[in-house]
């Protein structure tokens, strides 16, 4: 049942993240899945820097918070790292 949350989680973190970034994100489900995942795992990189329990670099999945402000992040990067291969028409 582990997994399924973890999907489940992945995809609603992309989901909201998609909604709050401006501008046009066009991907699929499983982009967005994939992304929300991606999110998790910075967001708990993001969320061990305030805990003084853990180690820095240990990978752990997060709640939906720090998913949704992971996967922002990784939208931002994205869009950041996409801007100069934009083909203009």
């Amino acid at each position: 049942m582990g997994i399924i949350a973890f999907l489940v989680i992945g995809l609603l973190a992309g989901l909201i993240a998609r909604a709050l970034m401006p501008g046009n994100q066009s991907m699929g489900l499983l982009a967005t899945t994939l992304l929300g995942i991606a999110g998790s795992f910075v967001g708990g990189f993001i969320a061990s820097l305030f805990r003084s329990d853990g180690n820095v670099f240990d990978l752990h999945p997060t709640g939906l918070l720090f998913s949704v402000l992971g996967a922002l992040l990784v939208l931002f990067l994205v869009g950041l790292a996409g801007r100069g291969r934009r083909v203009h028409v």
